[in-house]
């Protein structure tokens, strides 16, 4: 049954920060509405050493829950009071100040199970999350940087402030092993999607992983890099589109010609109102080179991907939860039958 008509479509999304939550938003959605079965595995980056996640890091030795924590509230069934009691953050000056419920939740029963990876499957039967979440890893990893100007920067936070271009980034262990639950998703996914969200401190850092490019490049899958709408001051500074492709295959070696099939891109023009306020802070819109990124043997899909509802297009610069669900959907349609044929 696995392989007949009814089996699940099987999407495998890697990533960090909102730009997962939102496409996994998204993708909840369409479990619900699709005449056939969909199963979500979502594999988050757990470099986080900013804000609450840094400070529990810190305090108690445990893997950052943060972008674990978004994630489970993007696929939770209770959008009402469970998701937002996990989103709550502590007011006030004491120690609690800027702690969000969920994070010390994921804390506690990571304390309670001495395992992060079963505090996370615990946490996500409470909210009754529409698929299985995976921290990247178990190991306790950070962050290093390269720089153009040949120093080196250590931790997220300070690596997406960096003044200088990151050339490379690696893991600090860089023997840090993948869980099995990981890789056993990523054997069987349709589709395999990178993004949206931070290239160096969210996207990559999931491809670092030991055993993870090989996997990647074994998989039958469909694999789609989605691009960022905007440059990330410090981060992603005057990048094209390309240049993040390039970035993927630059940190996974000789692997890199397989782990990219599809790049998607948004083509809905920008309000100038929108474009002016974040030019202010110093970024632009990522410049999607398409000829470039066809001459790396990658395919471009264009679609209207900018968040629209229930605010003004001019006030900010987002994808649409719903746009980038339809296309991740549409293309692991298109994974599940260049699968069948090639069976």
């Amino acid at each position: 049954m696995a392989n007949g008509a009814y089996a699940p479509l099987r999407i495998v999304s890697m990533g960090g920060g909102t730009g997962l939550a939102t496409l996994l938003r998204g993708l909840k959605r369409y479990t619900k509405i699709l005449t056939g079965p969909v199963e979500l595995t979502a594999i988050v980056t757990v470099t986080d050493d900013g804000g609450s996640s840094g400070r529990l890091r810190r305090e108690f030795a445990v893997l950052p829950p943060g972008d674990i924590r978004n994630c489970m509230v993007a696929l939770s069934e209770d959008e009402a009071l469970l998701s937002r009691l996990f989103q709550y953050r502590f007011a006030g000056a004491g120690s609690l100040h800027g702690h969000s419920f969920g994070n010390l939740f994921l804390t506690a029963m990571t304390h309670l199970t001495g395992d992060f990876g079963q505090a996370v499957k615990l946490s996500s039967e409470v909210l009754a999350v529409a698929g299985r979440i995976y921290p990247c890893t178990s190991a306790n990893v950070v962050l290093e940087a390269t720089l153009a100007n040949g120093g080196k920067v250590r931790g997220e936070t300070r690596i997406s402030k960096s003044n200088s271009e990151i050339r490379t980034i690696a893991l600090r262990p860089a023997s840090a092993k993948p869980l099995p639950e990981t890789l056993n998703a990523i054997a069987q996914a349709d589709l395999i999607t990178l993004g949206p969200g931070s290239l160096f401190t969210s996207v990559i850092p999931n491809l670092l992983i030991d055993g993870i490019p090989n996997a990647l490049a074994a998989s039958p899958a469909l694999k789609a890099y989605f691009a960022n709408l905007m440059t990330q001051p410090g981060e992603t500074t005057n990048l094209k589109a390309s240049d993040h492709v390039a970035a993927v295959f630059r940190h996974c070696g000789p692997r890199r010609r397989r782990l990219v099939d599809v790049c998607v891109i948004n083509d809905r023009p920008f309000s100038r109102k929108a474009l002016a306020k974040y030019r202010a802070g110093g970024a632009q819109p990522v410049e999607a080179d398409l000829g470039a990124i066809q001459r790396m043997g990658v395919r471009v899909l264009a679609a209207d991907l900018l968040r629209l509802n229930g605010q003004r297009a001019e006030d900010k610069i987002r994808h649409d939860s719903t746009a980038l669900a339809a296309v991740a959907i549409d293309l692991a349609q298109q994974g599940r039958r260049r699968k069948r044929k090639s069976a």
